[in-house]
């Protein structure tokens, strides 16, 4: 069954990647046209940003189906485990995280810095040249050119984010609605047709979506600080430009470590320990990454450097970096206080289920608005210091030090699916409570850090769209055409766009929601149908799986669709029809609404999902003073938020970061071709 599921798995893939494939193909020659032959300041036919493109697609791709991989045989063997001892199912669940976390970033670390002495060489520049000297290319150039390996990653992040969240909760929502409340299965209950698509959208949605976005995140970020270091004359020289790569490179050192000590040193022998051990990787890979910033910046930087008239030090990089990864694990703190079931929220939330499935929606939607107060105050003084220190080159700074625990990050979020899966499949396998319950535990914990994980790439998102910004804001005021002068909100076009872009998150995440709705309501149907066969319900025969995973496959492909063109295509159109002008008001416009949508979602969603662990458990008090259990109505009121905030946690509000990331990522890349392709600017008198 589970050798099968796999194939199921690949099946799936194939044709996403399908779709990912033509997609790449059509949009690389929009790239090509609008960048590499319009956009372009030097003479000459050139394929640069479009190969960058490509190869950021493709490692997305990579990245995503490696974890995917990891993940499906790491599953059985953290059920297995489990059978024996909590300490090795939670070593294998661990250990198939970090082999995920460090062949990603990796990956991509390798591959970015390949790009770059490729480039670097065909192009004849110089380590020595002043960035200014009037030669055919430059630093400036080619860095602007080699974003393009950002907008690949981005651009798959979001299709296998927005179609993976689809497939997954199509399938969950089905197996919940029909098999948990109307039947009263078990969770995983091999009798609910829906069982396996539920546990092959784990894979491709929380693993391979997962790793295909926060690898997006670190090539944007990186990008981000290229671009604006390329046009520092101090800081445009082959050694300094290796310095953001360099603090990735620290990350990753240091949190080997850190697994290290997670994995041979702390062991998880009580349920008591799980959560901590999960906890305690990100303090020891913040602390270590802390120290190491230190010795990179004093080694990689200039003692001091002239950045906008503003002479610079080497230690306000450490100080930017240092905010927001600092920024980062305090969100994450935040994070787990508001979606962890051993704090007062949640808690509150499982009592509150007493009353009815009403007021757990009403607490669940007020934690989620409550719980983006903290994240937004800290990216807020995180965003201020860096403006104020080193500009918009210290926001990427700041982007890239929130991703340098990235290994650690992506380690612990995707061991929450690992072991979601294994209690899974030991429902299905009948391997007795005492397996289920570790399993539970392992995954209780999971969604906790899995919740952690989706507010650090929100977080890191909000910092690298708004560095890339400021790249784009560089790029576009020393355009040839059409360039920007100056940026004011009472500007009329400014004000109207940056409305617009307000509303683009709520129009996204509209078209997401409802097309898990659809989706589900498809397999709702399916499972139905399949349930007016009573021995299908009594366990006598098996269900027909393959239908069900066809209905979310179908469905999944069909709905990404959509959503993918409105963010694609907003920006090219505000850019290439009208004037950079309008994109400069609609990329702020998105991200201040997007990210905290984000946050309310994801939390939401993470606190409904724990509330509802916390009264399986049965070790809850509820109102009347008894313990709160299965097969009760405040377990089916649990049951119904739960089911609601699945499309929150795992679609809606984990791609909204990927939208604004992708328009940020869009318009720097197509910064030039807007530039000289903005045809309605006189028409409309769009011009500064």
């Amino acid at each position: 069954m589970f050798l099968s599921s796999e194939t199921r798995l690949l099946s799936f893939l194939y044709q996403e990647y399908t779709i990912m494939a033509v997609f790449i193909a059509l949009f690389s020659v929009v790239v090509l046209f609008v960048v590499d032959i319009f956009g372009q300041r030097t003479a000459g036919f050139r394929f640069y940003a479009t190969f960058a493109f490509i190869v950021g697609a493709v490692t997305s791709i990579l990245c995503g189906f490696i974890g995917m991989r990891i993940a499906v045989v790491s599953n059985y063997r953290t059920a297995y485990k489990a059978k024996t001892s909590l300490a090795e199912a939670f070593n294998v669940a661990y250990r198939a995280g970090c082999v995920m976390g460090f062949s990603s970033v990796g990956i991509s670390l390798s591959i970015l810095l390949s790009l770059l002495l490729a480039y670097t060489a065909i192009m004849g520049i110089d380590h020595h040249d002043d960035h200014t000297k009037k030669t055919k290319y430059s630093y400036q150039i080619m860095m602007e050119l080699i974003a393009g390996y950002g907008l690949g990653g981005s651009s798959m992040a979001l299709f296998g984010r927005v179609g993976g969240g689809i497939y997954t909760k199509a399938a969950d929502v089905g197996a919940d609605l029909v098999g948990k409340v109307e039947q009263g299965l078990d969770e995983d209950s091999p009798n609910n047709p829906a069982t396996i698509a539920d546990n092959v959208g784990d894979n491709v949605g929380d693993i391979a979506g997962m790793g295909s976005d926060l690898f997006g995140s670190f090539a944007e970020s990186t990008c981000a600080a290229l671009v604006v270091m390329a046009t520092t004359h101090d800081l445009a020289h082959g050694r300094y430009l290796l310095y953001p790569l360099m603090i990735s490179a620290v990350g990753i050192i240091a949190c080997f470590f850190t697994s290290i000590y997670g994995i041979y040193f702390y062991k998880v022998d009580e349920i008591s320990k799980i959560e901590k051990a999960l906890k305690i990787q990100l303090l020891i890979s913040t602390v270590l990454v802390l120290i190491g910033l230190v010795f990179v910046s004093f080694w990689c930087l200039p003692a001091d450097w002239i950045l906008d008239g503003r002479k610079c030090r080497w230690w306000y990089s450490v100080v930017c970096a240092g905010m927001g990864l600092i920024s980062g694990f305090l969100i994450g703190i935040s994070t787990d206080f508001y979606t962890s079931n051993a704090h007062e929220p949640v808690k509150e939330m499982a009592s509150a289920c007493s009353s009815g499935a009403a007021l757990n929606v009403i607490y669940g939607l007020a934690l989620g608005y409550k719980s983006t107060i903290i994240p937004v105050i800290l990216l807020a003084l995180t965003a201020l210091a860096s403006i104020k220190l080193l500009g918009m080159f210290g926001v990427a700074l700041a982007a890239i030090g929130m991703l340098s625990t990235l290994a650690v990050g992506l380690a612990i979020d995707a061991y929450g699916p690992i072991s979601d899966n294994a209690g899974g499949i030991a429902e299905m396998s009948a391997l007795g409570p005492e397996v289920r319950r570790l399993t539970d535990a392992l995954d209780a914990a999971g969604n906790t850090t899995a919740a952690i994980g989706k507010g650090f790439a929100i977080g890191s998102a909000a910092l690298v769209s708004l560095a890339l910004y400021g790249a784009f804001i560089v790029r576009a005021k020393n355009a040839d055409h059409n360039r920007i002068q100056n940026i004011e909100i009472t500007d009329a076009w400014i004000f109207a766009s940056l409305l617009i872009g307000a509303m683009l998150p709520y129009a996204f995440s509209a078209m997401t929601m409802k097309s898990v709705g659809s989706a589900a309501q498809e397999m709702v149907k399916e499972v139905r149908s399949q349930f007016k066969n009573p021995r299908i319900r009594n366990g006598e025969i098996e269900p027909d799986y393959e239908r069900c995973i066809k209905v979310s496959t179908t469905a999944s492909l069909r709905e990404m669709i959509a959503p993918g063109i409105l963010v694609i295509a907003t920006p090219i159109v505000f850019g290439v029809f009208f004037h950079p002008l309008l994109v400069a008001g609609l990329l702020p416009g998105a991200l201040l609404s997007g990210v905290q949508m984000a946050i309310s979602m994801s939390n939401t969603g993470g606190a409904w999902d724990n509330a509802k662990k916390l009264i399986e458990s049965g070790t809850h008090l509820g109102e009347n003073g008894q313990y709160m259990k299965k097969g009760t109505p405040e377990h089916s009121a649990a049951v119904i938020g739960d089911t609601i905030g699945d499309p929150l946690k795992d679609t809606s509000g984990p791609s909204l970061n990927i939208l604004i990331k992708l328009m940020a990522i869009i318009s720097l890349v197509f910064a030039g071709g807007f530039a000289n392709t903005s045809f309605l600017a006189k028409t409309l008198d769009i011009v500064q």
